[in-house]
C-alpha cells in the first residue's frame, strides 16, 4: 500500500471508531466509568500508585471522575500539559475544582502548575484511546504526543504501567502500529482488564 493508500486507511480506522464510541449512551458512559474504576482499584500497583496521570475526557473518551475520587488520599492525581519545546506531555498534579486552561487542542490542562513531573517519573499512566488491539497495540488521535513521551518504554519495563482506557466496542482484531508505537501493558473497559503480552 502507498504512503497516501496508508494515511487514507489509517483516517478511516480512527474515523470509524470515533462514530462508534459517539454512539456510546450518557448512562452507558457512566456504567461503564464506574466498572472501570472499579476494575482498575483492584490493581496493587495503582492502589499503592505515589503519581497516577490521567486525563480531561474529551471526544466521547471514557471519563475518569469517579477513579479519581477513589485513589489513596496520598495518591496525586496528575493531568498532561503539552510541552512544546519537544512536543512530549508533563504531568502537573490537578485535583477537582483546581483551575485549568485550554491547550491548543481545547483541552483543559492545569492552570498555574507549580510542579511538573516529567513522563519517567510516574508510577501509572492512564492513556485515552480511539482503538486498541489485544497484544496492546494503542490507536490515539494520530498527534504522537503520547509515543513521543513514552518512547523510552519501547526499552525499558515499567514503571510508569500504561493502561490504555477505553470502551469495550474500541476493540479491533489488528492495527499496523508503526516503529514509533508504544505499546500498551494492559487494557481497561467496561467489560475487562486485560494485560498485554510485551
Amino acid at each position: 500500500m502507498s504512503d497516501a493508500g496508508t494515511l487514507d486507511a489509517g483516517r478511516e480506522l480512527r474515523r470509524g471508531l470515533r462514530e462508534s464510541r459517539a454512539a456510546i449512551s450518557a448512562a452507558a458512559r457512566i456504567a461503564a466509568a464506574a466498572n472501570v474504576a472499579n476494575r482498575l482499584l483492584g490493581l496493587p500497583t495503582l492502589r499503592n500508585a505515589t503519581s497516577v496521570a490521567g486525563y480531561w475526557a474529551v471526544g466521547g473518551e471514557l471519563p475518569l471522575h469517579i477513579l479519581m475520587t477513589r485513589l489513596a488520599p496520598a495518591t496525586r492525581y496528575c493531568l498532561p500539559i503539552l510541552h512544546q519545546p519537544d512536543r512530549t506531555l508533563r504531568f502537573a498534579p490537578w485535583r477537582v475544582g483546581d483551575p485549568v486552561i485550554a491547550n491548543r487542542y481545547n483541552i483543559p490542562e492545569p492552570a498555574h502548575a507549580m510542579e511538573l513531573l516529567a513522563p519517567d517519573a510516574l508510577d501509572v499512566v492512564l492513556l485515552p484511546l480511539l482503538g486498541y488491539t489485544r497484544r496492546g497495540d494503542r490507536v490515539g488521535t494520530g498527534g504522537g504526543w503520547y509515543d513521543r513521551s513514552f518512547a523510552f518504554r519501547r526499552e525499558s519495563p515499567a514503571p510508569p504501567l500504561l493502561i490504555g482506557v477505553g470502551f469495550a466496542c474500541q476493540q479491533i482484531d489488528a492495527y499496523a502500529a508503526n516503529a514509533w508505537d508504544v505499546p500498551l501493558d494492559a487494557v481497561v473497559t467496561e467489560r475487562e482488564l486485560l494485560l498485554c503480552p510485551r
